[in-house]
Order: C-alpha cells, then structure tokens, then sequence
C-alpha cells in the first residue's frame, strides 16, 4: 500500500482526486501500487500529519492561502526527505515552476484540469522512481560497507536519522555527562 497525501484548498478538488485516486489504476511498467490517500485542505494540518505519518508521496496544489505548494513540499521535505512530490497547478507560471525544481525537486508539475491518465502516471513514475532511489541507496550502501568505506553502526545510524532526524545528536556537558535538552529535564 502507497500512501499519498494531497493537499488542495479546494474541497471539490480534492474530492475529486480521492475520487480518481480511489478508482483509477496507479501502474507504472509492471507494478502495480495500491493507493492510501489522506487529504487535506490546509497546509498546516497536513504538515501535521506528516510528522506522525509516512507517506511515499506528497501532491500539492501551488496557490493555496497561507503557504503556496512550493512552501508546502519544502517543509514536507524536511519532514520526509525520501517522499515524491508533485505539484498541481492552475496557473502556467514558468516561475513557480523553475522555483519548484530547484528549491523542491518535484517530480511533476501537474496542470489543471487534469488528465486522469496522465494524472495516473505520473504518481506511478514518481512511486517507482521514489523506490528506485531507496533500492540505489541500499546498493550503494552495501558496496560501502564491503569495501570497508562505512561500518554497519555508521548505516544503522543514518538510517534512524531518515527515521527521526536529530535522533543521533548528543549533547556533551564540559564533564562528559550527556546534558537532557529542556523538555526531558524534571520540573520542580
């Protein structure tokens, strides 16, 4: 099951795109993904459920009140930097677009209104490509450690840091002891 989460201030669009992403078939060559979509029509509460959920894909509409698409993936990518991301938009703006690419690294940009095929597609390719991407880093990490260029703690680590960024930063005190941040310490 993929999970996709899509955000539109619109809520017969998103109805629409539950509706399509429900009854639709998501293939790209010859697998096969089946869909799990949350959807959200503000920014903030998706953002919300972003950092206690996974998703393997994030779509966004670009103008939304508040925070545009492009605002929105780049949070969600410091979220969870291995998800897809796909934009719908509108508005033929070559600006958002380019800004899209280079601050975001989308996989698409999605015009509205949109083909259902092409719109089926393109959440295949960039699931597919999402699992390409982890399939190459496990490759490569595996050559890694082979080759003796990293050790299996230096993986595990960088894998719980995917996980829970920051998990893996410590704070030394000046004595070696490990200083709790605030919210851990007791409160009298």
């Amino acid at each position: 099951m993929s999970r996709i989460l899509i955000v539109d201030d619109e809520d017969s669009i998103l109805n629409s795109l539950k509706r399509v992403l429900r009854l639709a078939p998501c293939v790209y060559g010859n697998k096969r993904y089946a869909l799990e979509v949350s959807a959200f029509n503000s920014p903030l509460a998706a953002l919300e459920a972003a950092r206690s959920e996974d998703f393997e894909l994030f779509m966004s509409d670009y103008r939304m009140p508040g925070m545009d698409g492009i605002e929105f993936l780049k949070a969600a990518k410091a979220i969870q930097p291995d998800a897809s991301r796909l934009i719908l938009s509108g508005y033929a703006d070559l600006n958002a677009l380019v800004r899209a690419v280079n601050e975001v690294g989308i996989e698409r940009f999605i015009g509205k209104p949109w083909n259902d095929y092409d719109l089926m597609s393109a959440i295949g390719q960039a699931l597919a490509h999402r699992d390409l991407m982890l399939e190459n880093r496990q490759l490569a990490n595996l050559v890694r450690l082979e080759m003796g260029d990293t050790s299996p703690e230096q993986l595990e680590a960088e894998r719980l840091e995917r996980i829970e960024p920051g998990i893996t930063d410590v704070n030394w005190g000046p004595d070696g002891s490990v200083v709790l941040d605030p919210e851990f310490q007791a409160r009298d």
